[in-house]
């Protein structure tokens, strides 16, 4: 294998490393305790990424100590000893150490240096930290509760944010426990253009702003589809992962202006992570409908279309919804997906579609499937939804949309979008709440125990690891992980070089790792106890801090940093 991190030990003379800087255009290390040779690249080289194109035998794909002199001996800022360390990228699958420097795994393999701290991860999976593309609870409690469930990464791309540059200035200055980020959100430039709201960028702050419909319900002006397009191309410039593209909470939006929104992603080069329009069993407005004009974009557009939560969003119609897809896939379009393994999805009460007179026929239950997430009351008309929704448009609520405790049917259905070929697991979290519907953000732990939110904001890529992976066997282990870490990694990497460090167990990449007892594993959060924290985690490194150790819960990390694409302005 070619290139530096390709050779052996016995292949990495110090000459050889001089030849590299040169070849490479790098600075070169004048002794063998320069910081450029002592941590292989990493410290100061953090911009080469691993190669997704690098296949070797185990032993040159890991072994990446460099040889100088006999006296040298790197010193490592931790080392995972022992544990069974897998590299989706690569298929490695193999008892080795890993060690961290500087944020940053200098060397995987046989390490026998000496480090300021080590872990005995014997008996235990050592695998890349989880990355959630679809989180929107960005908060303190929130981070806690997804560390637990193996996630170092958590991204707000559904709903996104606005202005972004305030976002990302408004979480470095509180500290985070995750890596975060956010795509420009599209529904925000909506909101500000066409209304005099002032809101937040949440999804409580969205559905508070359906108070005023016309941003909902209505196709916006020539004029007033310049001003969001520009607004989006904003949040782009200030760093923004993409366009979030919620289009079911504002199904009025004409073509005209999602053509001009899905032709700026493709010339910046950026996904649109999208919501379809509609959400139905039946035509018209079907899920069906939805995604032949999602696929419709992304070929007329040259779009990247990133499909959010394809369980909830194709209901019962999954299987043909999946078939549409593939065949988009299978001619070059650019389309992705993503599930959350959960029969029941969450959202906000003000959400248009819910108000259809339709609602039940379209969606194929009662309005008892809708419950009020801090009341634990499930409604029982539309007269009495459509109150809620005028009192507060914002409360979280429960959609019960398949029951899969029961239904075989339904449990099937389920598999289809969680086992979708190339799909990213991602967990649609939502906020934490309390039982006055406030929503938390404190610094409790355990979380206060009327806290509540979805479950699969404390247990989505446990959940999907016990179930589908150890127990049912659906999908390998290695095919398991990569759905939790390498697929979102790579759904991302074109347009942020960021990610291209992440979802990998590889020198060069960064230290966002999970330490895993598998026999342990399991989800505990259901929906009569939302608040428990999954268990298995035994180590969560964030960037080579420790969030999680010996299964506790590290009070005072903050090591999260930014995901973000190039600023421009």
């Amino acid at each position: 294998m070619q290139g530096l991190l390709g050779r052996t030990a016995n292949a990495r003379s110090w000459p050889a490393i001089l030849a590299d800087c040169r070849r490479r255009g790098k600075s070169m290390p004048s002794s063998p305790t320069d910081k450029c040779a002592r941590h292989a690249w990493l410290g100061a080289h953090r911009s080469l990424p691993p190669r997704s194109h690098r296949r070797a035998s185990v032993l040159g794909l890991v072994q990446f100590h460099l040889a100088g002199p006999a006296d040298f001996m790197p010193h490592y800022d931790l080392i995972i000893r022992g544990g069974r360390v897998l590299d989706p990228e690569t298929n490695l699958d193999t008892t080795a150490d890993v060690a961290i420097t500087d944020g940053a795994i200098a060397a995987v393999g046989d390490v026998g240096a000496a480090a300021d701290r080590v872990i005995d991860a014997t008996g235990l999976a050592v695998v890349p930290g989880f990355i959630d593309l679809h989180a929107h609870g960005q908060s303190l409690p929130a981070d806690r509760m997804q560390a637990f469930d193996g996630v170092t990464t958590t991204l707000e791309l559904e709903i996104g944010v606005m202005p972004v540059a305030r976002w990302y200035d408004e979480q470095a200055a509180i500290g985070r426990t995750l890596n975060y980020g956010a795509a420009a959100g599209w529904v925000f430039a909506r909101i500000a253009t066409m209304t005099t709201q002032q809101t937040a960028s949440t999804i409580a702050g969205m559905g508070e702003a359906t108070r005023d419909k016309r941003w909902v319900e209505e196709v916006a002006t020539p004029a007033e589809t310049a001003e969001i397009v520009e607004r989006t191309k904003q949040g782009l410039e200030q760093g923004g992962l993409g366009i979030a593209f919620p289009n079911a909470y504002a199904p009025g939006t004409g073509m005209k202006e999602l053509s001009e929104l899905c032709s700026l992603a493709a010339r910046q080069d950026v996904p649109t992570y999208t919501h379809i329009a509609y959400m139905s069993n039946v035509d018209p407005r079907s899920s069906v409908d939805a995604y032949v004009r999602l696929i419709g974009l992304a070929g007329s557009t040259g779009a990247h279309m990133h499909i959010c939560h394809f369980n909830s969003t194709s209901l019962q119609d999954v299987e043909r919804c999946a078939e549409l897809v593939q065949t988009a896939q299978k001619q070059g379009l650019k389309v992705t997906t993503e599930a959350y393994p959960y029969g029941t999805g969450s959202t906000v009460v003000g959400a248009g579609f819910f108000a259809d007179p339709a609602f039940c026929q379209r969606m194929g239950t009662g309005y008892d499937a809708i419950e009020m997430v801090a009341e634990r009351h499930r409604l029982g008309s539309r007269d009495e939804l459509l109150a809620r929704q005028q009192e507060d448009p914002g409360a979280l609520v429960l959609i019960h949309f398949l029951d899969v405790a029961v239904n075989q049917r339904h449990r099937d259905l389920l598999d289809v979008s969680v086992l979708f070929p190339g799909g990213a697991i991602a967990s649609d979290a939502m906020p934490w709440i309390l039982s006055n519907g406030t929503d938390y953000t404190g610094d409790a732990w355990p979380l206060p125990d009327d806290a509540v939110s979805h479950p699969r904001s404390s247990a989505t890529f446990t959940k999907f690891l016990r179930e589908w992976v150890l127990d049912r066997k659906t999908v390998s282990l290695m095919d398991g992980i990569a759905k939790c870490t390498l697929i979102p990694a790579q759904i991302l990497e074109t347009s942020t070089p960021a990610m291209r460090r992440k979802g990998r167990l590889q020198a060069g990449c960064d230290a966002d790792i999970a330490v895993l007892d598998l026999a342990g594993l399991r989800d505990r959060a259901d929906f009569l106890n939302m608040n428990r924290a999954s268990e298995g985690v035994r180590h969560l490194l964030v960037n080579g801090q420790a969030v999680i150790a010996n299964g506790d819960l590290v009070r005072d990390a903050r090591p999260g940093r930014a995901v973000r694409r190039p600023v421009l302005s």
